[in-house]
């Protein structure tokens, strides 16, 4: 996978992109807003499906208004979250951070599937009796702390705290991150 992201980073589009003084940062801000709508569209049907707020309305019909905002949001998220990998592949690769992230989302998707297969078969249900499985209510507080983990991880990718230029790190830093290390220049340092 290594070999994917150095190949990546010296297309002549990942190195215009990555050095454009305009389009970079715009992507960025693009892809910061978009998780704004997602996210903000996602926080009021989990947090209806809690059954805490919004108790007055229909889940069916707040989720058939809110669902295309979302699945709009994510839509342009992932869009603009390859574009900035795509952009600096090879330090996203091998940065810690993006690596969580990344497990998380599958996470979260898998998650998201589950709830969304079950609730367009029982949401109609949930509206009459507003009864609302616990399982249900689980999955959506899980929903919110994946998706706000998935950002936080996503925010924590701009620091360089493990990044492979900053050495000496310990090993099983440098094995997470794929960096690759002549560790006879760090003999003597505690870790090594």
């Amino acid at each position: 996978m290594l070999d994917l992201a150095v190949w990546l980073s010296e297309t002549e589009w990942s190195i215009a992109l990555h050095e454009s003084l305009y389009l970079y940062p715009w992507i960025e801000s693009t892809h910061v807003l978009s998780i704004c709508l997602f996210f903000g569209t996602l926080l009021f049907v989990d947090l209806r499906l809690t059954g805490k707020v919004f108790k007055n309305l229909s889940i069916s019909e707040m989720n058939r208004k809110v669902l295309p905002l979302t699945i709009f949001g994510f839509l342009v998220m992932s869009v603009t979250g390859l574009l900035l990998f795509y952009a600096i592949p090879v330090r996203n690769y091998q940065n810690i951070f993006f690596r969580i992230k990344m497990l998380l989302i599958v996470i979260a998707g898998i998650n998201a599937f589950f709830f969304h297969r079950r609730m367009s078969k029982e949401a109609k249900i949930w509206d009459k009796d507003s009864s609302i499985p616990k399982s249900m209510k689980n999955s959506a507080i899980t929903s919110l702390v994946l998706w706000s983990s998935v950002i936080i991880s996503g925010r924590m990718i701009a620091y360089n705290w493990f990044d492979c230029d900053r050495q000496p790190q310990p090993r099983w830093i440098n094995e997470l991150t794929s960096c690759e290390v002549d560790y006879s220049l760090f003999e003597g340092i505690d870790g090594f």
